[in-house]
């Protein structure tokens, strides 16, 4: 998962994804003695074991994401929970797009670590997913069609699928045994 570089004024912009990054997990974490249904695609799949990761390591800092998706909490808090996520301080990762945008992740945070787990290699797989997820605004950048851009970026692309295809298979061990503390696992 990238993140576009946001305005130091829109905390309450990274805590509404917050929310909607840990309200599912809610949902899907449930009670831990049960066996939860496996989720539908591959996408799903990621999706639920990068959110108990995540939850997890919230938990380990003393955040509990049941709490922490609550609109209640103090500015401090807010801040608290999205420093734990995202990460904190200067931006390690960057990808500069042909169409001029800057894309930076951190590579401090619980999505970081929960990436480091599922794809094994964290700053690849911000600067593949960054440049796949962005294929078709380049096309229309340059005037090329898809197809051709595809081509140039082959080497992004298959690095994307076998990083994916290594966070499917990752995924699924989380989400059938998950670690007993939540601590990920390198």
């Amino acid at each position: 998962m990238t993140r576009l570089r946001m305005p130091k004024a829109r905390p309450r912009a990274a805590a509404s994804f917050v929310t909607g990054l840990v309200l599912p997990a809610v949902a899907l974490a449930g009670c831990a003695s049960r066996q939860q249904p496996r989720p539908a695609t591959p996408d799903d799949v990621i999706k639920a074991a990068t959110q108990r990761l995540t939850d997890a390591c919230l938990a380990r800092q003393g955040l509990n994401p049941q709490i922490s998706a609550q609109s209640s909490q103090s500015a401090t808090e807010e801040r608290r929970v999205t420093d734990a996520l995202f990460g904190a301080g200067r931006t390690e990762l960057s990808v500069t797009l042909p169409t001029g945008y800057v894309v930076r992740a951190h590579s401090d945070g619980c999505l970081a670590a929960a990436q480091r787990r599922l794809y094994g290699d964290q700053p690849r797989w911000f600067r593949a997913s960054v440049i796949v997820d962005n294929l078709k605004p380049e096309a229309d950048r340059i005037h090329r069609s898809l197809a051709e851009v595809r081509d140039r970026h082959r080497t992004e692309i298959a690095d994307w699928r076998r990083m994916r295809a290594r966070a499917l298979t990752a995924a699924a061990t989380v989400l059938d045994t998950p670690p007993p503390t939540g601590e990920p696992q390198q």
